[in-house]
């Protein structure tokens, strides 16, 4: 039997549809991701089949089984589409400019960090289009697992082998209280005593909220008064009305500190200490325009250390890039 010449017959269109319907295992979410309607990626995928002289994928039941054939393709595709970024970016090199595409996924305590180092990224290198994406961190856990970014940026990293990471900054948790709260002028305050008053916290998964409860487990004392709140603006805006206190990253509120609106007691312990990271899966492997953000940012880190842990003034608010987003 005569095998079909590939060559002739395979689009990147196809290799497009197929790469996303292997790596989300379905095709609604795929349909999703590129923005295609479900007949369409099926029909893709029929003729990629097609073409190929063997099925990629068998639908049992609900259940979309990957095929030995679709794995093997997968490897390819994977290697075609960096080979095709690689020569993007020279062709950008012998232009004298780099273009391509940047697309990164951020914790939300993140977002005080992220936009100073993609301005810095982006006022060098002009042409690349950047997208950031800003979510909790079970939402960057479910995108860093479906690959649907080029980087995801977060603290606490999961213990897998499978992921590749690299710490970029501290991130320092801190108590926060209003100004005037007892705990500011306390002799020797506890944590016992920062536990006695209504918590404002994070949901559940949620990176600083789970160090604040992991610690407190350590410690052996109880978080009995909470109050959960969406987001780190609004906890810092529920502290300064008096509704509770809070542990939050030092860079969300230092500037408020700095304006006397937020206070930080001393407290055994804190702060606690995490670091932002890189993340991307061990077998996606990094674009040319991601491998030139990755040394940027590793060229980068001695700057941004210095700058962040610099203490901030009201006159040194910095100006966040303005970027497409998700809020949480």
């Amino acid at each position: 039997m005569t095998r079909p010449n590939l060559l002739n017959r395979l689009t990147f269109r196809q290799l497009q549809v197929f790469q996303a319907v292997h790596r989300q295992q379905s095709y609604s979410r795929a349909a999703e991701q590129l923005g295609l309607t479900q007949p369409a990626v099926s029909a893709q995928i029929r003729q990629l089949e097609q073409a190929l002289g063997q099925p990629l994928f068998k639908y049992a039941g609900k259940v979309l089984h990957v095929l030995p054939a679709a794995d093997a393709l997968a490897a390819s595709v994977q290697s075609i589409f960096g080979q095709v970024s690689s020569l993007q970016m020279e062709l950008s090199e012998l232009a004298g400019t780099i273009r391509g595409e940047l697309n990164i996924a951020a914790v939300s305590t993140a977002q005080y960090v992220v936009p100073h180092i993609l301005a810095r990224f982006r006022a060098r290198y002009p042409e690349v289009q950047i997208r950031l994406r800003v979510c909790n961190r079970v939402q960057a856990l479910e995108r860093l697992a479906e690959r649907r970014d080029d980087l995801v940026i977060m603290g606490m990293v999961p213990d897998d082998p499978n992921l590749v990471f690299m710490p970029i900054l501290d991130n320092e948790l801190i108590p926060v209280v209003w100004p005037g709260h007892p705990l500011v002028t306390a002799t020797k305050p506890t944590l016992e005593d920062f536990a006695r008053h209504y918590l404002l916290m994070r949901e559940p998964g949620s990176g600083a909220r789970t160090a604040f409860e992991d610690f407190a487990a350590r410690e052996r004392v109880s978080l009995h008064h909470t109050l959960e709140i969406g987001t780190n603006e609004a906890i810092k805006q529920g502290v300064m009305a008096h509704l509770g206190v809070a542990v939050l990253p030092r860079l969300a509120v230092q500037l408020e500190i700095a304006s006397g609106l937020l206070a930080s007691p001393s407290i055994p312990g804190f702060p606690l200490r995490r670091s932002w990271c890189t993340v991307y899966p061990k077998d996606r492997y990094p674009t040319p325009v991601t491998e030139l953000f990755l040394r940027f940012v590793r060229e980068l880190l001695p700057e941004l250390n210095a700058h962040f842990r610099a203490p901030m003034t009201p006159i040194e608010t910095p100006t966040l890039l303005c970027l497409p987003a998700e809020e949480d």
